[in-house]
């Protein structure tokens, strides 16, 4: 049983999930797999997970195009009491939630870039349904739903897959953005994320897409080498509440970032998140949803993990012209 417990000194709490370590890893030792037929995403080996709990089937109607399933290694599960409870000067709580893994594919080496408008779209019309099912449960208050790309950023697996895991609180950092975004608003009088698409858009140095509903730009602070921020032009708080005939240009702006990214580093490895606010709050005026795209072209060492502070070593500025004119970033 997974174990939340709580810091005295920050108020974060950290999973304590001690069966996620047995889970397998493709990119561990000599020993990588390559070979796509002990892939337990691949067809012809769903015994290999557990059963579908949202199945899309491809133009035969028949072979699945898209799975959702339980993690088999899960942070968080569906079990256990709710509520904190003491433990001498401490605070815990059982691990209850979930965590679903999203088999984006039946290709084992069909990356996002490499799929389709309509298969991307697919694929976050699917986040929709699921947090719209998961958020049913009043004990469930964030969904957090997020995508590791590569061996640097933590991929266990490569075959393509995103996760969806929902937990009985906010997490701090997401807490701590909207407590920043509504300051903002307080001193300014709107929302943050919408006054930066719109300096973004009319000053364009760190544009890098643009649709109708969507931008996607390396944000002026960005932390990390290449970082990049997909933002609706629409103001809406929680991404569940998307209307579902925009993913389509969501996937477009989606598909052609992490392109431009691939084309600009090599053997890139990213982490996927998506920012929302918590399920069970009403809309607000002073935080929008969006999705932050880290590269992984360095590790955080120990000036960051001390300090808070991050160290970026191409400025959003260059790494947009090298993206939009498909350079390749030399380290």
């Amino acid at each position: 049983m997974p174990e939340i417990r709580k810091d005295p000194v920050f108020g974060r709490w950290v999973i304590i999930a001690s069966e996620r370590g047995l889970r397998p890893n493709e990119f561990r030792g000599e020993a990588a797999l390559e070979n796509p037929y002990n892939c337990p995403f691949c067809p012809g080996h769903e015994a290999e997970t557990p059963p579908s709990i949202y199945t899309l089937t491809g133009e035969n109607g028949k072979d699945w195009s898209l799975r959702v399933v339980l993690n088999k290694y899960p942070a968080l599960v569906a079990q256990g009491r709710g509520g904190s409870v003491a433990d001498g000067m401490y605070d815990r709580m059982d691990g209850i939630g979930s965590h679903e893994v999203v088999i984006e594919t039946p290709l084992h080496n069909r990356q996002l870039e490499d799929m389709t408008v309509s298969e991307i779209a697919a694929i976050f019309k699917t986040f929709i349904l699921r947090v719209k099912e998961i958020k049913k449960d009043p004990a469930i208050k964030y969904v957090m739903i997020f995508k590791n790309f590569g061996r640097n950023a933590g991929a266990s697996l490569a075959h393509p897959h995103s996760q969806i895991i929902s937990m009985p609180m906010a997490p701090i950092r997401v807490v701590q953005e909207i407590d920043g975004a509504e300051a903002y608003r307080a001193e300014n009088g709107d929302c943050v994320f919408c006054d930066i698409v719109r300096q973004e858009i009319e000053h364009k140095k760190r544009v890098v897409g643009e649709n109708a509903n969507f931008l996607a730009i390396t944000p002026y602070a960005s932390r990390f080498s290449f970082e990049t921020w997909i933002l609706p032009k629409k103001h809406e708080s929680h991404f569940e509440m998307m209307d579902p005939g925009l993913t389509g240009d969501l996937a477009a702006m989606v598909k052609s970032a992490i392109g431009k990214l691939h084309v600009s580093m090599e053997d890139l490895s990213y982490n996927l998140v998506l920012h929302t606010m918590p399920v069970q709050d009403p809309s607000v005026d002073h935080y929008h949803w969006h999705i932050e795209i880290m590269p992984k072209l360095s590790l955080v060492a120990g000036f960051e993990w001390g300090t808070g502070f991050y160290i970026n070593t191409v400025s959003p500025e260059d790494a947009a012209e090298m993206m939009n004119a498909g350079k390749k970033y030399k380290l």
